[in-house]
């Protein structure tokens, strides 16, 4: 059987194909239904399954839609390893968190943040103190994110993002643009000012299914780093930190860690890592973000910088509307066999070994 079979072709198929495999695999359901609407005007919402005993001590969590349109990717994979039978193989008294669509608007109209434009992985942070500050990002905001998105107004911001790279070097401008901000609202990676629907769901589902977990690990879909297909593991925390040394030990030099300079990713802040760590501040916990690659990272860029322009300023229904909102899905998700068959094999391979340690842990 084909991969191809567990991935959608849009935000309702998805959830009508994951709710469903669950039913069939006879999970529990948690569904939490989000204020605003899709496109269509269907309902949005986040829905979790739960599988094994509960008040397990060791506990599997599966996220995906963190980034909204990155949402094709870990829901193809969380159906199909549900489907393929993935939650009878866990090792005896694991249980297993499945949450699909956690930014459930954004997975449905196409854009990598909330409804309220934050990113979700950068929102998990204690808001009752100092906002983290991002002056690189400050500097080169205008070029960021431009309001003329002519052909002009294009080159214009590119040749300043560029004397910035030339300046400070490639992996510095990624890391100004990416690594979080919390001062432009109408901005790229941007935090939010407080915590967003997304972020509560997601507390709430956590502090209700693994209130009793002693040791839980995540595995948090995402896409757009990287080369074509090919899935890196991802630790976001500081070096010295218990949570990358047992992810380093149970995937030794596979798990890179952006702290180490050794990963696609720059370093971030207020990660949904963190945001679990948060509400089970007593358990063991290991962190790992399964990256996947899709085009060349410029590109992604430019599809990100263009779907920000277009719900700022320009016309969604429009002939220009419609192709950054093809420009924005290619960016995120390729819907193409070889590239659903690399994303299902590895997020099989990782979530095996993952359980396989959880056990030992």
């Amino acid at each position: 059987m084909s991969a191809s079979q567990y991935f959608s072709k849009t935000y309702r198929e998805a959830r009508a194909r994951f709710r469903k495999t669950v039913a069939e695999a006879a999970g529990t359901l948690d569904t939490a239904v989000n204020p605003n609407k899709g496109p269509a005007g269907e309902e949005l919402s986040t829905d979790a399954a739960w599988f094994g005993p509960k008040g397990a001590e060791r506990s599997l969590v599966l996220v995906s839609g963190t980034h909204g349109v990155e949402g094709f990717c870990g829901s193809g994979a969380e159906i199909g390893w549900i489907a393929g039978g993935g939650p009878k193989r866990l090792p005896a008294g694991m249980g297993a968190l499945v949450i699909h669509a956690i930014n459930p608007h954004g997975f449905a109209w196409l854009r990598r943040v909330t409804e309220d434009n934050v990113d979700l992985n950068r929102n998990h942070i204690d808001f009752t103190k100092p906002l983290p500050q991002n002056p690189a990002y400050d500097e080169i905001a205008q070029a960021i994110c431009p309001r003329d998105w002519s052909a002009a107004g294009q080159a214009a911001a590119r040749k300043a993002l560029d004397a910035y790279a030339a300046k400070h070097g490639d992996f510095a401008l990624q890391s100004a643009v990416s690594g979080g901000q919390y001062k432009h609202k109408d901005g790229l990676f941007y935090g939010g000012a407080g915590p967003t629907w997304s972020r509560r769901t997601f507390t709430a589902l956590v502090e209700r299914h693994l209130r009793a977990a002693r040791c839980v690990a995540m595995i948090d879909f995402h896409t757009g780093l990287g080369p074509y297909g090919h899935g890196e593991l991802i630790c976001p925390h500081p070096v010295d930190s218990p949570v990358t040394k047992r992810a380093e030990a149970w995937f030794g030099k596979e798990m890179t860690v952006p702290a180490r300079g050794n990963s696609s990713s720059a370093v971030i802040v207020g990660t949904m890592g963190r945001g679990l760590q948060n509400a089970l501040p007593d358990a063991a916990f290991t962190d790992i973000g399964l990256e996947y690659g899709t085009q060349p990272a410029k590109d992604v860029m430019l599809a990100l910088r263009a779907d920000n322009w277009l719900h700022l300023h320009g016309d969604l229904n429009s002939p220009r509307g419609k192709a950054i909102k093809a420009q924005i899905r290619a960016a995120f998700y390729q819907d193409k066999d070889d590239w659903k068959e690399m994303i299902f094999k590895r997020a099989l391979d990782v979530i095996g070994r993952t359980a396989e340690n959880l056990a030992k842990a």
